[in-house]
């Protein structure tokens, strides 16, 4: 049996860190997709505002296994 995968795009943010707005954004994926086996940060930015970073944002690619 064969399995197809399928990519989609998230974009979280943070006021904590990188690392908060990859789970935030990995935690909303799973809320929505099913069998969500993998994600990687394909961009990272950060806001700053009076010279201080004040949020945190990573886009993700989510691959998840689509059902029969």
């Amino acid at each position: 049996m064969s399995s197809i995968a399928r990519v989609t795009e998230v974009i979280s943010k943070s006021d904590k860190s990188f690392n908060d707005a990859v789970e935030k954004g990995v935690k909303r994926a799973c809320k929505t997709l099913k069998n969500v086996k993998s994600a990687w940060v394909s961009d990272q930015s950060v806001e700053v505002k009076n010279g201080k970073i004040t949020s945190y944002q990573v886009r993700l690619k989510v691959t998840f296994i689509l059902s029969d």
